[in-house]
């Protein structure tokens, strides 16, 4: 029986996430897409679920059935969980943001990506490695005016990665080890639906809007396959930290 790779992609609908499933199903990984729309993928190794990650209640009874045989199965030899959608509506300035909207952004760009690392480490058999990508954002680290509920989301997220990294490790010492690390991953500015919904803002909502139009206008996005490609090399590739991160620096 031939070992089998095996990815969860999140967002495979469009963007990197569509480029992640597409170079790995090219590579010979079976690919699981999460996404609330359908994705122009037709490969025999690709399986769709439509599933809205922020519907927090339907996630997990759907991941026992339909996933967890697929990753606990005898024939698996790698194990990858990408991170990759998130929910880019809620643009505003932190006195203009309404509740209901952040709890929103928080169940799908933060809590059911946790929810995700959760279960694929109880999951995943000891002995078969984990490789974690969180897609990440600047707007996680610095201070962007207008993406203030975006940017908390991610960084939430990242601190979650690196606190799973730290109890990991705590295992690992106490003689419980296992080959699993955490990738907090900055794609930089990418030719994205999240880029064209801040282009289209205003001033207003997103101060620094003229920005991102201005990148746009100068050509410095990047395709979608070039993070891609960075994601599935290191997907690929072992001797990892258990927690590390790739910052993009607009030059």
């Amino acid at each position: 029986m031939a070992a089998r790779r095996l990815a969860i992609v999140t967002g495979t609908s469009s963007g990197i996430g569509e480029q992640v499933a597409r170079q790995l199903l090219a590579r010979g990984w079976e690919v699981v897409g999460v996404a609330r729309r359908a994705a122009a993928i037709d490969v025999s190794h690709y399986t769709h679920l439509p599933i809205d990650l922020g519907d927090l209640a339907r996630l997990p009874p759907i991941l026992e059935t339909q996933l967890s045989p697929r990753v606990h199965a005898a024939d698996v030899a790698r194990v990858a969980l990408v991170n990759n959608a998130a929910d880019v509506a809620l643009l505003g300035q932190v006195d203009q943001l309404k509740p209901e909207g952040m709890l929103q952004a928080y169940a799908v760009n933060t809590v059911a990506p946790v929810l995700l690392m959760g279960w694929i480490l109880r999951t995943a058999p000891l002995n078969v490695p984990v490789r974690i990508v969180n897609v990440s954002s600047g707007a996680g680290v610095e201070a962007f005016p207008g993406l203030g509920a975006y940017g908390a989301t991610k960084a939430a997220l990242r601190l979650a990665g690196m606190v799973l990294a730290a109890e990991l490790d705590m295992r690992a010492a106490a003689g419980s080890a296992r080959d699993a690390t955490v990738w907090s991953y900055e794609p930089g500015v990418v030719e994205t639906p999240m880029q064209t919904a801040v282009r289209g803002s205003t001033a207003e909502v997103v101060p620094i809007v003229q920005v991102f139009q201005h990148l746009a206008a100068e050509g410095r996005l990047r395709p979608a396959d070039v993070p891609a490609a960075e994601i599935v090399r290191h997907l690929e590739a072992d001797g990892h930290p258990r927690f590390s991160e790739h910052r993009f620096l607009l030059s």
